[in-house]
């Protein structure tokens, strides 16, 4: 399973930019789809996560700035972030779990793939 995020840059404090991420591959099924982030010298942390469903959870630091959503007739998971802050600098990867697909058509293994990552630089 392949996992590509795009829409990383700089950006002005106070700004917005908006993050996708698409897994390929052979797929049978995705529950859980994330974003997290790691900033020099510091460990990496969830930003946000949804659930195929549609539940969500964030850290405290970006509720209300950051919107994690989905489509999963894609395997897409988007991160609107608004109102961004030179802390929200960080390089920003995409977490996706799920099952892949046998030959025969049926659920196989769970896989947790991680995307190469996306940089975002908020300047002050």
């Amino acid at each position: 399973v392949q996992v590509v995020e795009s829409g990383g840059g700089l950006v002005q404090a106070g700004g917005s930019l908006r993050l996708s991420c698409t897994a390929s591959g052979n797929i049978f099924s995705i529950s859980g789809m994330g974003w997290y982030r790691q900033a020099p010298g510091k460990q990496r942390e969830l930003v946000a996560g949804i659930t195929r469903g549609g539940s969500t959870n964030y850290a405290d630091s970006v509720k209300g700035r950051f919107t994690i959503s989905r489509d999963n007739a894609k395997n897409t998971v988007y991160l609107q972030m608004n109102t961004l802050k030179p802390e929200d600098t960080a390089i920003y990867y995409c977490n996706v779990i799920g099952t892949v697909i046998t030959t025969a058509f049926s659920r196989g293994p769970a896989f947790d793939s991680w995307g190469q990552g996306t940089q975002v630089t908020v300047s002050s």
